[in-house]
């Protein structure tokens, strides 16, 4: 990793990338080799490209498309006893595009929405299975408990507003967001704060933001980057499908209540290295769900690759 970061010092040179293709892989194999549990795993396949069209305010919009599925399961992947399920099984495909705002004032806005569906259509169980088979795992039990198939259409906002004036090597934003739909309906807001071994960039040409990419006529280029970042949110969760099962169908074999207020602290590490940016996190939040069993807290660690384009 020294080395890539090393030699990302000298990888740009006034230039723009326009173009941005990521893949991006959540696990708790990434914390830990033993834990294999709620949210279990997800994969987002996303491109996403910068907008030439702009107005007085706005210095950068972003577009972006993209394929996601996330897997849920109880304390273990094999609970054949239904008794057991602290969690229920539920799987999650869906198809996404929004679009991300940046003023000139360095905040920002989004807007996107995805369609999609949960339950067995959404091929949670094969999915598990086939990260199992890679790992020498076995295949997972107890997913004909899984929520039932549901048509799922979602909505997600969010904010972002810088606390400070001056970036240099620390920055601090408070960071809005909400999501309405049929599968999760919450809101959250909470600070998002980076770290940086050199001056940071701004808000709109970061990849802290997914904003460093640059049409032709952009007042910035691609620029190095190298920082820790820190996130925590406070959410109110109003309605979550793969916890309560879909409003659109009924007698899911298990399902639980969610617990009204959930703490969520993502840290990570972002780097750039010539065309690809590399970000690893790791996420803890307190216990979404009314289970004796579910502990107070769970963690899940995450990966990120980047591509740059034109």
């Amino acid at each position: 990793m020294f080395l890539l970061v090393s030699f990302s010092a000298t990888s740009f040179s006034q230039v723009k990338y326009r173009s941005v293709f990521s893949i991006a892989n959540d696990n708790d194999l990434y914390i830990s080799t033993t834990q294999d549990r709620y949210y279990t795993n997800g994969t987002f396949l996303s491109y996403s490209f910068a907008s030439n069209t702009l107005t007085e305010n706005l210095v950068k919009k972003i577009y972006s498309f993209e394929l996601g599925q996330k897997l849920y399961s109880p304390f273990k992947a094999n609970v054949r006893d239904i008794s057991e399920h602290d969690r229920p099984f539920a799987g999650y495909l869906y198809a996404g595009a929004g679009f991300k705002k940046f003023y000139k004032n360095n905040s920002y806005f989004s807007l996107s929405g995805e369609i999609g569906v949960i339950g067995p259509s959404a091929y949670g169980e094969e999915s598990m299975n086939f990260v199992h088979s890679i790992y020498g795992f076995n295949d997972a039990d107890g997913w004909k408990y899984q929520i039932k198939d549901a048509f799922a259409l979602n909505f997600s906002v969010e904010y972002l507003q810088p606390l400070m004036k001056e970036h240099n090597f620390f920055d601090l934003n408070w960071k809005n967001s909400a999501n309405i739909g049929f599968v999760f309906t919450d809101i959250s807001t909470g600070l998002f704060s980076r770290i940086g071994t050199k001056k940071l960039q701004h808000v709109a040409n970061s990849i802290g933001f997914n904003s460093n990419l640059n049409h032709k006529d952009s007042e910035f280029n691609n620029e190095v980057e190298t920082f820790f970042y820190i996130n925590p949110m406070v959410r109110l969760a109003i309605y979550d499908a793969t916890i309560q099962g879909s409003f659109l169908t009924e007698n899911n074999p298990v399902t639980y209540q969610l617990r009204p207020f959930v703490l969520t602290t993502e840290i990570g590490f972002w780097f750039t290295a010539n065309r690809f940016n590399f970000k690893y996190m790791i996420v803890h939040h307190t216990k979404k769900l009314e289970s004796t069993r579910v502990p107070n807290g769970n963690l899940y660690g995450g990966i990120q690759i980047n591509y740059l384009f034109n």
